[in-house]
């Protein structure tokens, strides 16, 4: 796999992480700010490709399309759970029965804990600690052990200051999979950006189908994604200049 950036959207289909590839991330995932030109870039690089282009995230959908209003993108939720395709068409799996009684549960363990918070996205469920790092493993043992009560239908998905309870039929590779095999996608190669081990898969899949996968900072051991970017900024730099 080559290490450099597409300098043209030529042939290429672009899935795109948010947090911390888009846009910088935040003490909060309410706190983050969109960039005003953002929206307007992703959306003409997406006409440029014809459609091939996707957002791939663990926000829902409704926050996709609040962050990125007035534009509607092709996006894989909350890590590839929720889909929607260039055509409009959207896939959404009913919620696991297991999770009204772990979100009473993880609602009790937050409360009262500063620096602690509950995202609860419908189909998923995330414990952020970013304001407090102290807090890692006690999160962590609190999520798995709540995770394992919903059996085989849930997992769960480490990230930056996070533990999150979602779907284990979807990740971000299959979403990218998913998509490669749509209209608007196929016969392209996939480039995959990304900050985060929520990202793995989906450069794992990116270099399996013979495209590139690129990481904002620090590059890891392991890793099939190249570091490429020191921070967002320069992402969004990137592709105003391919969608020019």
């Amino acid at each position: 796999m080559s290490d450099s950036l597409p300098s043209t959207p030529d042939d290429w289909a672009f899935f795109l992480d948010i947090d911390g590839t888009l846009i910088d991330i935040a003490p909060t995932p309410d706190a983050v700010v969109v960039p005003p030109g953002l929206p307007g870039i992703l959306d003409g690089l997406s006409q440029r490709t014809g459609g091939a282009l996707a957002l791939l995230t663990g926000r829902d959908l409704d926050t996709v399309d609040r962050l990125f209003a007035p534009f509607t993108l092709p996006a894989g939720a909350i890590h590839g759970t929720q889909l929607r395709f260039a055509d409009g068409e959207v896939a959404i799996p009913s919620e696991s029965p297991a999770l009204a009684g772990i979100r009473e549960r993880l609602g009790a363990f937050v409360a009262g804990r500063p620096g602690m918070l509950l995202e609860d996205k419908g189909t998923a469920l995330a414990v952020h600690f970013r304001a407090d790092p102290t807090a890692h493993d006690a999160v962590e043992r609190e999520v798995r052990d709540a995770a394992a009560t919903g059996g085989a239908d849930l997992t769960v998905q480490p990230g930056k200051a996070v533990f999150e309870i979602r779907p284990a039929h979807a990740d971000k590779g299959r979403a990218l999979a998913t998509f490669m095999d749509s209209p608007a996608f196929a016969g392209r190669r996939p480039v995959a950006v990304g900050d985060d081990v929520t990202d793995e898969s989906m450069f794992a899949e990116a270099a399996r189908r013979g495209g590139q996968a690129f990481r904002v900072g620090a590059a890891q051991a392991g890793s099939f994604a190249h570091k490429a970017f020191d921070d967002p900024a320069g992402v969004r730099a990137w592709l105003a200049g391919l969608a020019a």
